[in-house]
């Protein structure tokens, strides 16, 4: 209605107050359709147990150890230089994780919570799964523009395996939060410790499409085999 858009590029330092600005009220929203519907968060997979709390540290360390893989084996290959800066990673670390948690927590809520639920209602579950997924993946368009386009896919991929994370944890979005928490907390803290070098000659289409690990084939494994990983566990 108003025709507004974030300003492009959008700084780190403009997108945060409001991309926690709208997620802050996100929840309230749900609260309110939970209220409508007579429900309490937990038809969205969120119920304040130890249960949840234990998906949500397993989903964590496959995701932070997944970062880890991924960066590891690009260094092995030589496609990448690390950048030793322990004071600035260490400084980072903190802010990231905290951010990393609460976003990722909006994020399961809204998408393989309410919006999965309602599709669900109306289409099959893999269909359903389809599309939570690009919708998720579509709307980062409104943040990024289209210099995230070729992440596109792989944030449908993400989706995805996110989706699958809730169906292995029996409906609950713990494991699916601590997976999306990892993801977020390592790639951020690296990028914010500015921490990872691409050597000139490393292939784009492997490592990610203008640095973005999400456009390369390695990512896209990464989310495969982690995917693969909560399916046959669950």
């Amino acid at each position: 209605v108003l025709q507004w858009r974030p300003p492009q590029p959008l700084a780190i330092a403009q997108k945060i107050p409001l991309v926690l600005s709208l997620y802050a009220l996100a929840p309230l929203l749900l609260w309110g359709f939970a209220t409508v519907e007579g429900r309490s968060f937990t038809v969205y997979g969120l119920s304040w147990d130890a249960n949840v709390l234990v998906s949500l540290g397993a989903g964590l360390s496959l995701g932070i150890v997944g970062v880890g893989i991924l960066f590891g084996l690009e260094r092995w290959l030589g496609w990448i230089d690390w950048q030793t800066r322990p004071a600035q990673l260490g400084s980072v670390l903190l802010p990231t994780f905290i951010l990393g948690v609460l976003i990722s927590l909006i994020e399961e809520l809204v998408f393989r919570g309410f919006l999965l639920n309602h599709l669900q209602q109306d289409y099959s579950v893999w269909l359903a799964a389809a599309g939570s997924s690009l919708i998720f993946a579509l709307l980062h368009l409104v943040w990024e523009g289209t210099t995230i386009a070729p992440q596109l896919p792989g944030l449908w991929l993400m989706g995805i395996v996110l989706v699958v994370a809730r169906w292995a944890d029996g409906g609950s979005i713990g494991l699916a939060w601590g997976l999306h928490a990892g993801w977020i907390w390592g790639m951020a803290s690296l990028d914010a410790a500015q921490a990872i070098q691409y050597r000139e000659a490393n292939p784009e289409w492997m490592t990610g499409l203008k640095k973005q690990p999400l456009a390369g084939v390695m990512g896209l494994l990464l989310l495969l085999v982690t995917g693969g990983i909560v399916w046959v566990l669950g």
